[in-house]
């Protein structure tokens, strides 16, 4: 069975499941039927690709339809076991009574026929027990019956359990053939438009020069060499409306103070490991590596003035000077390392450490800070 093929059927699976299992409020299966259709319809495009950029743009929308699916399974899976724990606490607090019911059953069962017409008190007496044998009989059944519904719905669910388990794996190693092809095809594409060359020599004297976040991008215009005139078209028209560039949750807005009581001008994300992170609009790439204490940073110029600061990612793709078009990939977030051959560990895929990266983002009008919030559409990411 293909990965697509995997999670269509583990739509399937949970929509199942939730409906047996009272868990409909929350949806992770139309999410990850959302997540096959997105992978279909990348599919076509990527037969259809004719160029390294097109490639590029049908392996992104290809890798973000694996992130949510994965993401739905991974939801699917922790209320799947919720319900399971629920399920299985219900059925030992019933212990004793599920017990005391067997036990009247079986000596009702063992008693001769005619003993039980018998009663102390006579004809009285054994017409009253009749009454209340007749009045209990429901109940006990409806009993019966919601024990045999639990019982079922547990099967269910542990069956499940496992086969989404044996489906995340197959598409964890799906999303991680589509991230080395999607840096194959970056590799390969040639026909983005450069708009200056790199300076080498003094962008690592600008890097030792530097101590602040500030003065590195006051600095960007030195390394730069040959550069066309001109602008993009810009973002002004776009503002507060800009995507994010990673699916994930925002965990600390400007101006909160971290752990550490450090405060910083723009918004930390949190994501899940390997998520791929893109441009929010096209935009020229000034600076890509290690800077500071910010991690890897890619720092991208949508329009003159206007500088927006990835840090904390783990590959960073494309050259300083090239022009990226909105929506292409700028990075991937890291979390494994090699051994780990894209696998997310069983240990990372539970609630507390599902979210274990996180991405800075900074956004510089004329070289100072203003709160990405402005800019981005925000609204849905908490």
């Amino acid at each position: 069975m293909t990965p697509h093929a995997h999670l269509c059927a583990l739509a399937l699976g949970l929509t199942f499941a939730f409906s047996s299992s009272a868990l409909a409020q929350s949806d992770p299966a139309a999410e990850a039927r959302a997540a096959a259709e997105q992978l279909e319809e990348a599919t076509r495009a990527l037969d259809a690709a004719t160029s390294a950029r097109d490639r590029v743009r049908a392996l992104s929308q290809t890798v973000r339809a694996y992130e949510a699916g994965l993401r739905a399974m991974r939801e699917g899976q922790r209320r799947a076991a919720i319900r399971e724990q629920a399920l299985e606490r219900d059925l030992a607090a019933s212990e004793r009574e599920i017990a005391q019911l067997l036990g009247v059953l079986q000596s009702m069962g063992s008693t001769p026929a005619p003993v039980t017409l018998l009663h102390p008190s006579g004809p009285v007496g054994t017409a009253r027990s009749g009454m209340i044998l007749a009045d209990v009989t429901p109940g006990l059944a409806q009993q019966a019956t919601a024990l045999r519904a639990k019982l079922e719905d547990l099967a269910m669910l542990r069956t499940l359990q496992q086969s989404a388990a044996s489906r995340l794996d197959e598409g964890l190693a799906g999303v991680q053939t589509a991230r080395t092809a999607l840096s194959q095809a970056i590799a390969d594409r040639t026909d983005l438009p450069r708009r200056f060359t790199e300076d080498a020599v003094r962008t690592a004297l600008l890097i030792a020069s530097t101590e602040s976040l500030d003065g590195f991008a006051s600095g960007l215009s030195q390394i730069a060499v040959d550069e066309a005139p001109g602008s993009l078209p810009g973002i002004e028209d776009r503002k507060g409306l800009l995507p994010l560039p990673l699916e994930g949750r925002i965990i600390r807005r400007a101006g909160e103070a971290d752990a550490a009581g450090i405060t910083r001008p723009g918004i930390v994300m949190a994501a899940p490991p390997r998520a791929l992170v893109t441009t929010p609009a096209a935009a020229t790439l000034r600076y890509k590596g290690p800077l500071l204490d910010y991690g890897n940073v890619a720092i991208l110029e949508p329009q003159s003035g206007i500088l927006l600061v990835l840090a904390g990612l783990d590959v960073v793709y494309g050259e300083i000077g090239q022009v990226l078009p909105g929506g292409s990939p700028v990075g991937l977030m890291g979390g494994l390392t090699v051994a780990d051959d894209g696998i997310v560990p069983a240990e990372l895929q539970e609630a507390a450490t599902d979210w274990t990266e996180t991405l800075y983002i900074e956004v510089r009008q004329d070289n100072t800070p203003v709160d990405p919030a402005s800019w981005f559409r925000t609204d849905k990411e908490d």
